[in-house]
C-alpha cells in the first residue's frame, strides 16, 4: 500500500515514521491519538475484528482507574475461528460477538457500551469496574442493557464481579475515583452513603454540595482530586468546609494517595465518624 502511494521503504524508515507492527505505520507525532492507530491497527486485522474492551471504553469516553501503567496495544475481538496473534500493537480476544453486540464509532466497529461492560467485567477489579459502570449509565447505556449482557453471559470469567458491582452502580458518581472509594466503603460492610447531597442549614441557607454523605449521621466524606489543588477551588473547598462544620456536620477528606496507599485507614476513619 506505501508503496501505491509512492512511499519508499527509506520513507517509512524515517523518525517522523512509526512503526506500529511489522506492516502499519503512522506518523509519529500523531500515534499517541487513539483515532490515529486504530484505523491502522485495523488496516491488518482479521475480517471481523472489532475494537473491544478496554480500548472500547477508550472510545465511549470511559476512564479506567487504577491502571498504573495503560498498556498501549489496542484490545480486538476477533471471530473464534480467527488464527490473528497478539503483536506489539494490539491484544488479541477470542469470542463471539451477536449482531447487535456491535456497532460503529468515530467510523470504527466497535463494541456497545454494554458489551464493553461484560467484557471489562473479566479482566478489572471490582473498584475498577464499578467506576466503568458507573460511567456507562451516566448517558451511555441503561441498567437494562447491561442485565440483559450479563443474561447472555451468566457464567465464566467476570460473572461474579459484573453481579456485584451492579446493583451499587449509580450515574450520580462524580468521578472514577469517587466510586473506587464507594466500592471501599461498600466492601467494608459500612452503611451506603447518598450521593452528590446539597447541605442546608437549620436556616435552609445552601452551604454546599457533599460527594458522599450519611444524613442520620451528620457525616459527609469528600474526595479531593488534582483539581482541589487549583487556587480559586482550594480557597472555595476551604469556605464550603467552613459552612458545613458551622451547620454541624462532620467532614473528611481523602485524596486518591489515601483511597489507593492507605484503604485501610480511610475504612477506619469513616467507622469511626459513623460511630
Amino acid at each position: 500500500m506505501a508503496r501505491e502511494a509512492g512511499i519508499s521503504d527509506k520513507q517509512l524508515r524515517h523518525r517522523d515514521v512509526a512503526r506500529l507492527s511489522r506492516d502499519t505505520y503512522a506518523p509519529a507525532a500523531l500515534v499517541g491519538a487513539l483515532r490515529t492507530r486504530l484505523p491502522a491497527v485495523l488496516l491488518t486485522a482479521p475480517p471481523g475484528a472489532v475494537v473491544s474492551h478496554a480500548t472500547a471504553a477508550a472510545l465511549w469516553g470511559v476512564e479506567i482507574p487504577l491502571r498504573p501503567q495503560p498498556d498501549p496495544r489496542a484490545d480486538l475481538t476477533v471471530p473464534l475461528d480467527s488464527r490473528a496473534e497478539t503483536r506489539a500493537d494490539r491484544r488479541i480476544h477470542r469470542t463471539h460477538l451477536l449482531p447487535d453486540d456491535v456497532t460503529r464509532r468515530a467510523s470504527l466497529p466497535v463494541t456497545t457500551p454494554a458489551r464493553s461492560w461484560r467484557d471489562l467485567a473479566g479482566v478489572l477489579p471490582p473498584p475498577a469496574l464499578l467506576a466503568v459502570t458507573d460511567q456507562l449509565l451516566d448517558g451511555r447505556c441503561t441498567r437494562a442493557d447491561l442485565e440483559r449482557q450479563l443474561a447472555r453471559r451468566p457464567k465464566g470469567r467476570g460473572c461474579a464481579r459484573a453481579r456485584a458491582v451492579l446493583p451499587i452502580a449509580d450515574a450520580r458518581s462524580g468521578s472514577p475515583m469517587e466510586s473506587v472509594l464507594r466500592w471501599l466503603i461498600h466492601d467494608a460492610g459500612l452503611p451506603m452513603p447518598d450521593l452528590q447531597v446539597d447541605v442546608h442549614s437549620d436556616g435552609g441557607l445552601f452551604v454546599g454540595r457533599a460527594d458522599f454523605a450519611w444524613r442520620d449521621r451528620r457525616v459527609l466524606v469528600e474526595f479531593d482530586g488534582d483539581h482541589h489543588r487549583e487556587r480559586k477551588t482550594f480557597v472555595d473547598d476551604l469556605r464550603r468546609q467552613n459552612g458545613l462544620v458551622a451547620a454541624g456536620w462532620t467532614i473528611l477528606r481523602f485524596s486518591s494517595a489515601d483511597v489507593v496507599g492507605r484503604p485501610a485507614y480511610v475504612i477506619a476513619t469513616i467507622r469511626r465518624a459513623l460511630r
